[in-house]
């Protein structure tokens, strides 16, 4: 495609070459180690395996074009002198080019899909699953989805270049809508994170609906304060979609109604709303409750325990519907729902010890996933956990303190300590857990930490394994050390 038709009606100028001549057949990318002739090369200052500093090694790999940022510096003169033959464009944003190029590159295969967009602080992953799950069930759909867990279509999973992003760069982002497309792919379920809409990776993906589930403290390593953290996730909001399916016991969700008026579906718990569920009934095993929606009711059941599962269900059932789909049978698959890898997943040992794996890493999510459990649990509760290096530190004594009031016993361990000592994490984590008065061990080594709390657990014991999910790694410095939580209450299980 020419590099003049990927930038129509965009701001830019040219620096060397004609974008008018200048093919691109390679795709587009911000990472340097991925150019191949052919290649558009984006320099997004800052990245990671790119930015400006990276052109020259892109133009040695055979890079057809290389976009650079009006805030970059100018290029030095050994790189121009290797991009002989190369065009070079400056655009004012090079985040925001980029969507627009990746986009139109792969033909805009937003627009050829139903696309739905979830964002908040919890249960992005598990309301992904569950739209995905509610429209496969009900009526056959083949359905992509994209987040924490990977990129696939039903059970076949797209191979790329392995990420912690749960919402990928533009350009792959685009390369995954344009292969579920051409495999036949009726709609995609995408995760939108606060950074990717805030450094505009969603753009260009032509959401049909968008999703906001709540708002509680996360990520504040990234936005500084909560309002900036709230403004990212409104973003989806303001343009990015058509329609919107809220949560109204959120006061942020409850906003959303001003911003887009008109266009926006409500769920909830407690408050007034399109979509409401009452009469909730738990055990281990899952929820039943009463969906009530435009003056009638429906007998509903998950098979996940937890007012927050009830929630996310309203979530995905009010996004299909709001797609066209017919109600009864959205409810109905409900309860026919495979397990989320790593949300609230199960297992129970040889020895009768239950064994919980969830991906709750927020004081918000921790507390919800514990009183959940304390609900059903018939002996001891027995939590094991961390707190993500490199990430929010304000929030690791409020998870202590949150693990221990609800546990009889604590493992502190080691959780993604990225660049940080894992052992000064645990200090942080500490004084929180403290202040209960709940027992608690520090095992730095997560294997061990959760070997010690499978033996120290009995027959009507529940373990918690919280922070990590399905997450196939830890994060170890700059390293993605392979590791599961649970394959590894599997190994130890003897199972």
């Amino acid at each position: 495609m020419k590099l003049s038709e990927l930038l129509a009606g965009q701001e830019h100028r040219v620096l060397q070459g004609d974008p008018e001549k200048t093919l691109i057949t390679a795709g587009a990318t911000f990472d340097a180690h991925r150019v191949a002739p052919g290649s558009l090369f984006i320099a997004v200052p800052s990245h990671c395996e790119g930015g400006p500093g990276a052109v020259a090694p892109a133009l040695a790999r055979g890079a057809a074009a290389v976009l650079v940022d009006d805030g970059a510096p100018a290029l030095p003169a050994s790189v121009w002198a290797s991009a002989a033959g190369a065009c070079v464009v400056r655009v004012p944003d090079t985040r925001t080019a980029a969507a627009v190029v990746a986009s139109r590159y792969f033909g805009e295969p937003g627009r050829q899909m139903e696309m739905v967009a979830i964002t908040g602080t919890n249960g992005k992953t598990s309301v992904s699953y569950m739209v995905e799950s509610a429209l496969r069930i009900s009526e056959g759909a083949k359905v992509g989805v994209i987040g924490t867990a990977g990129s696939r279509i039903g059970d076949e999973l797209i191979p790329m270049p392995r990420s912690v992003l749960t919402t990928p760069e533009s350009p792959d982002l685009q390369y995954l809508l344009g292969c579920m497309r051409d495999r036949g792919t009726a709609g995609v379920v995408l995760e939108a994170t606060s950074m990717a809409l805030l450094t505009h990776r969603v753009d260009r993906t032509f959401i049909d609906v968008g999703v906001f589930t709540n708002l509680t403290q996360d990520h504040l390593d990234d936005h500084g304060t909560m309002a900036n953290y709230r403004d990212a996730k409104l973003r989806l909001f303001q343009g990015l979609c058509r329609r919107a399916v809220v949560n109204a016991d959120d006061p942020v969700g409850a906003g959303i109604q001003t911003m887009m008026p008109g266009a926006v579906t409500t769920y909830a718990l407690d408050a007034e709303a399109d979509y409401r569920a009452t009469d909730l009934t738990a055990d281990a095993c899952g929820t039943r409750f009463t969906l009530h929606h435009n003056g009638r009711k429906y007998a509903a059941a998950i098979p996940v325990p937890g007012r927050f599962s009830v929630a996310n269900a309203l979530a995905a059932v009010a996004a299909c519907h709001t797609l066209g789909r017919d109600l009864g049978p959205l409810v109905a698959a409900l309860d026919q729902m495979p397990p989320v890898p790593g949300r609230f997943e199960r297992f129970q040992t040889p020895h009768g010890t239950s064994v919980i794996v969830d991906y709750a890493h927020s004081p918000d999510s921790l507390n919800k996933v514990l009183t959940t459990i304390q609900g059903f649990a018939r002996g001891q509760v027995i939590t094991v956990f961390g707190c993500g290096g490199d990430r929010d530190t304000t929030k690791r004594a409020d998870m202590g303190r949150i693990a221990g009031t609800h546990s009889d016993l604590c493992v502190l361990t080691s959780d993604n300590p990225r660049s940080e000592d894992p052992r000064a994490i645990l200090d942080q984590i500490a004084p929180g857990l403290a202040a209960t008065g709940t027992p608690f061990e520090r095992i730095t080594d997560r294997r061990q930490a959760i070997a010690f709390a499978l033996s120290a657990a009995g027959p009507d014991d529940t373990v918690l394994i919280a922070g990590k999910g399905s997450e196939p790694h830890q994060i170890v410095g700059d390293e993605l050390l392979p590791f599961s939580d649970m394959a590894t209450v599997r190994e130890l299980a003897g199972t």
